[in-house]
């Protein structure tokens, strides 16, 4: 089943929450951490967002 369209407005705030498969883990070592916040950096530069927290467990 497709999820319905996000609507997507200047100004909104937005949870995102990112999770494996039947909730798995999806950091294994400490690269995997390091490369997710390197993700976080290039997607704050590239559109120009603000992030208020992040949590990687």
């Amino acid at each position: 089943m497709v999820r319905p369209l996000r609507f997507a407005y200047k100004g909104a705030l937005y949870h995102i929450r990112i999770r494996g498969n039947e909730r798995n883990k999806i950091y294994f070592t400490d690269a995997d951490y390091q490369k997710f916040k390197e993700y976080i950096a290039q997607a704050i530069e590239k559109y120009h967002c603000l992030v208020h927290c992040y949590i990687l467990t």
